[in-house]
């Protein structure tokens, strides 16, 4: 919207002048803005009659109704002061209301009404003028209030000085407290991780070998682990220093040194006489009997921080659990082992078959005693092979392993078929225990017979050579694992055997791996298998099966038993 006012005299500035006060107004430009734009347009129009001629005010308004307009004005020179090279003037202001103004500023020629729109023109100087007094009145305030604060600058000055000096020491206690609390973390993350360092291992002599690897150089500067292999070790002192036979003898820890520890819990000794300029802290490796040793550190500078001494202390009675630990797993795992090869058959020799077999103990882990084999003649004349796995592992799965090896022998006799022993081991083993389970595959040989008569129960398939070099997976239906809460029936199957033909019973752990299953295992068998000449078999079973093994554990881990029996049908030529 534009308005437009010619102004030649005095009485055309003053009535445009009101009418632009009065647009602003309505426009809702704020008090100051239009006071500021009223001076400034007075000013100027005062200029321009002095310069003479006619001048053009226009007012321009921008925006829409929905949004905050611009009031533009502006001056145009008379064509005398444009050929002058007068410029135009023009102002813009802010307006918060953009709808048309109820007024279209038009102001009566009347002296009397001139001079009183002129009057009310002046309203808003009038409003600004307050406004100014009153900050003057403000100011005026604020400067006595700003005098009396000074009052107090100084005596201030001084309280802040101290509150300033209190505030840095409490900084500095704060600092320190951190410093305390960051090392208790460093003590503790390391504690931490160096026992799980040292309770993942299950050998003593590996949990030793740790010790030193952990604790220098950060916390030690030499490490000596002394294990008391028989009871009269605890009272040899040569060569172990004499702080160490102390700590041995009393149990408590020992400091050997040319000065006090003054470290918590530990005893100060004279300096060792093997080595007088190194201080040693001997500390004895704890359990509920008696003392396993005792480690001898030396500090990784001229001594040890308190707090890092009981660290130590504490590490080294986590070092003795682990290695009292492993102890007792070794010495379990060794009479696992033994009992298992104790009550593993010696193979009988049986005409026109020639039987090999082996028998690897997992070297991670107490899994020892579950894997079994077996191989005992029948009152017929028959061989009966057999070969399992008993669940779990260690002590309990050997002795159960034995249990089933001799009920299996007892229910030979009565000259029952593979699936039949299966059916009665079955029922036995859920009597007997009913939370212990077994996987077993059974195979009758009968040198008047050429079949194989076999029968599995949960366990992996047997692998058969033919003579031609040919392998088969005996796949047929098995039964169930033996001892699960269920009635089964096992059957029996039969395969003709031809001179030459080799049979290969194994258990899971020649075979299955944990990140591929157990079939490509099976498949890696039946190649090798297949990969022998019969008279190589003929000749030399017992080096065909380790050849056999070679490369299926050449990728394994051995977390597992591994049983192998290879049963060949002597006879086969070429291939």
């Amino acid at each position: 919207m534009m308005r437009t006012w010619q102004i030649t005299t005095v009485t055309d500035a003053a009535r445009s002048r009101i009418a632009l006060a009065r647009l602003a107004a309505a426009y809702g430009v704020p008090t100051v803005e239009r006071t500021r734009l009223a001076a400034a347009l007075s000013a100027h129009l005062r200029q321009c009659l002095t310069k003479g001629g006619t001048w053009r005010l226009t007012t321009h308004l921008a925006g829409s109704p929905a949004e905050e307009g611009l009031l533009h004005v502006s001056v145009t020179p008379s064509p005398e002061a444009c050929a002058a090279g007068e410029p135009l003037w023009e102002v813009t202001v802010p307006c918060p209301e953009t709808a048309e103004a109820a007024e279209d500023g038009t102001v009566a020629d009347d002296p009397a009404a001139l001079s009183e729109a002129l009057l009310g023109a002046d309203e808003d100087t009038a409003v600004v003028l307050d406004k100014l007094t009153e900050q003057e009145d403000l100011v005026a305030f604020h400067r006595e209030e700003l005098h009396q604060t000074n009052q107090g600058v100084l005596a201030l000055h001084a309280e802040l000085d101290a509150a300033g000096r209190a505030q840095r020491e409490a900084f500095a206690a704060e600092r320190s407290a951190r410093n305390e609390a960051e090392s208790a973390r460093r003590r503790l993350t390391f504690l931490a991780d160096a026992s799980a360092v040292l309770t993942a291992s299950l050998n003593h002599e590996e949990i030793v070998r740790r010790l030193p690897d952990l604790l220098v150089p950060e916390y030690a500067s030499s490490v000596d682990v002394w294990l008391f292999d028989h009871e009269e070790d605890k009272h040899r002192s040569a060569p172990h220093p004499a702080a160490a036979v102390v700590a041995a003898r009393t149990g408590r820890p020992q400091y050997a040194a040319d000065h006090p520890g003054n470290l918590p819990g530990v005893e100060d000794q004279p300096a060792s006489a093997l080595d007088p300029g190194r201080p040693l802290l001997c500390v004895p490796l704890p359990t509920r009997r008696a003392p396993l040793g005792v480690l001898t550190l030396s500090p990784p500078g001229g001594r040890w921080d308190p707090d890092d001494a009981v660290m130590l202390i504490e590490l080294t009675r986590r070092a003795s659990i682990a290695i009292d630990n492993a102890r007792r797993f070794e010495h379990n795992r060794d009479i696992a082992e033994t009992l298992q090869r104790a009550l593993l058959t010696d193979l009988p020799t049986t005409p026109g078959l020639t039987l090999a077999a082996r028998y690897l103990p997992a070297t991670h882990g107490l899994n020892i005693g579950g894997d079994w084999y077996d191989a005992f003649p029948q009152r017929d004349g028959g061989l009966i092979t057999v070969i399992g796995d008993v669940t779990g592992h260690g002590l309990h799965a050997a002795v159960m392993m034995s249990q089933l090896r001799t009920a299996l022998r007892a229910y030979a006799v009565d000259g029952d078929s593979p699936g039949r022993l299966l059916t009665r081991l079955h029922r036995f083993l859920h009597h007997l225990q009913p939370d212990l389970y077994a996987t077993a595959v059974i195979a009758r040989f009968h040198p008047d017979e050429p079949t194989l008569t076999w029968a599995a129960a949960g366990h992996p398939p047997p692998v058969l050579r033919l003579p031609d070099g040919t392998v088969r997976t005996l796949d047929a239906k098995p039964g169930a694992m033996l001892g699960i809460p269920l009635t089964q029936e096992i059957a029996d199957h039969t395969e003709q055997l031809a001179p030459g033909s080799t049979l290969a019973l194994y258990t899971d752990g020649l075979v299955e791996r944990r990140a591929q299953g157990i079939d490509p295992g099976i498949e890696r068998l039946a190649s090798a298998l297949g990969g022998f000449r019969s008279a190589e078999l003929d000749a030399d079973l017992e080096g065909s099966a380790d050849r056999l093994l070679h490369p299926l554990l050449s990728d394994s881990q051995r977390d597992d038993d591994v049983c192998l029996l290879l049963c060949h049908v002597q006879g086969g030529v070429g291939s």
